[in-house]
């Protein structure tokens, strides 16, 4: 199942990399939520492979789909995270899948086609980046640590956002936002970020990315320290060593 979620998110990935510089078709899912012909495309791709392979597993997908079967297997698909940066030509997108059984992590990969990245894990197995094992950082300290962040699509809550946002940039050593939730908790699993952080997310744009992460040793609560649920979609995932310090800056 691992290696089939690898093929996928290869094939789909390679695909949005070939059509990169292609006319995009951009509608608006709200004022400033994208979705392009390339994310359905790549998720048509996607879905009908694990509904020819998998025909008893559900599958959740971003863009409108969702198959309830009654198999213990449930795949979460983004079929192009960062869509933003995609239309923009940033370079910094990714095809992630996920797999969870009985509702608990087993599999996560993500790919960014443009650098090549490929992340992966499997419960109990360990986390990967090229094939090659990854763990997150040692930093200690939040003064000494890079942290990543995203915004949500709604302003709604944009004063309490921006309040933690001046907390975290005032103890941090910096913060990014990228654009990409699955690969910026992916970034945090290798130890390039020491911790990441944001609100307004779905299932699909986290269920890979945490699997990746905590399998590199990292911790995932929800932003006011209680338990993950994947499905509330706030979350604050770190090397574990600066998780109390940034919990004080929410």
């Amino acid at each position: 199942m691992l290696e089939f979620a690898i093929l996928l998110a290869k094939k789909a990935g390679d695909f949005l990399k070939d059509h990169a510089q292609d006319e995009i078709m951009v509608e608006h899912k709200g004022r400033i939520d994208l979705v392009t012909n390339m994310d359905h495309t790549s998720q048509a791709m996607i879905v009908g492979e694990i509904d020819r392979t998998f025909p008893d597993h559900s599958i959740i997908a971003e863009e409108g789909v969702g198959k309830e079967k009654s198999s213990a297997y449930t795949w979460f698909i983004d079929p192009l995270d960062g869509t933003t940066n995609f239309v923009h030509h940033l370079p910094f997108f990714c095809v992630s899948i996920a797999v969870r059984r009985l509702d608990k992590p087993f599999i996560g990969v993500c790919y960014n086609p443009i650098s090549g990245d490929l992340f992966h894990a499997q419960v109990s197995k360990g986390a990967y980046r090229n094939g090659k094992r990854i763990f997150v950082s040692k930093t200690q300290l939040l003064i000494d640590s890079l942290v990543a962040t995203g915004f949500p699509y709604t302003h709604e809550k944009l004063k309490k956002i921006m309040t933690s946002f001046s907390h975290v940039l005032g103890k941090a050593r910096g913060i990014r936002r990228m654009g990409s939730a699955a690969l910026d908790l992916c970034y945090v699993a290798a130890g390039s970020f020491d911790a990441f952080w944001e609100e307004g997310l779905k299932p699909w744009d986290m269920a890979a990315g945490v699997t990746i992460l905590q399998e590199a040793g990292g911790l995932v609560t929800s932003l006011d320290g209680g338990s993950f649920d994947l499905y509330r979609g706030d979350i604050l995932a770190s090397n574990s060593l600066v998780h109390q310090e940034i919990l004080k800056c929410m």
